[in-house]
C-alpha cells in the first residue's frame, strides 16, 4: 500500500506564489511517474504537470512558464512551484503516482487526498 500526503495549499492573491509538496510513503522500491492534477468545481480533473524518474517533464499548456515541477527520488517526494497564480488556477490539487513498485505489490495508480488552492483576484 502507498500513501500520498500533500501539503502547501492555501489562499493567495493573484500574482502570488505557492509551493505544493507530496510525499509518498510505504515500502516503495520505485515510482515511475509522479505528478499533479487539479479539479475545479464543476470541471473534470485535469493534468497539471508530471515528471518521470528520469526527469522527463510534461506540463499543461495553461501552466507552462508559471509552474515548475520537481522531484526528489530518494525521498519519493514531488513538488510543484506555482508562480504568477491566476484565479483560474483555483482548484483542489491532487498528487498522483503511477506504476509504483513496493515490496509486496505493483500499483498502477495512486492518489493523494487533495489540497485546496484558492487564488483571489
Amino acid at each position: 500500500q502507498v500513501q500520498l500526503v500533500e501539503s502547501g495549499g492555501g489562499l493567495v492573491q493573484a500574482g502570488g506564489s505557492l509551493r505544493l509538496s507530496c510525499a509518498a510513503s510505504g515500502s516503495i522500491f520505485s515510482i515511475n511517474v509522479m505528478g499533479w492534477y487539479r479539479q475545479a468545481p464543476g470541471k473534470q480533473r485535469e493534468l497539471v504537470a508530471s515528471i518521470t524518474t528520469g526527469g522527463i517533464i510534461n506540463y499543461a499548456d495553461s501552466v507552462k512558464g508559471r509552474f515548475t515541477i520537481s522531484r526528489d527520488n530518494a525521498k519519493n517526494t514531488v513538488y510543484l512551484q506555482m508562480n504568477k497564480l491566476k484565479p483560474v488556477d483555483t482548484a483542489v490539487y491532487y498528487c498522483n503516482a503511477d506504476r509504483v513498485v513496493t515490496a509486496t505489490e505493483f500499483i498502477s495508480r495512486s492518489w493523494g487526498q487533495g489540497t485546496q488552492v484558492t487564488v483571489s483576484s
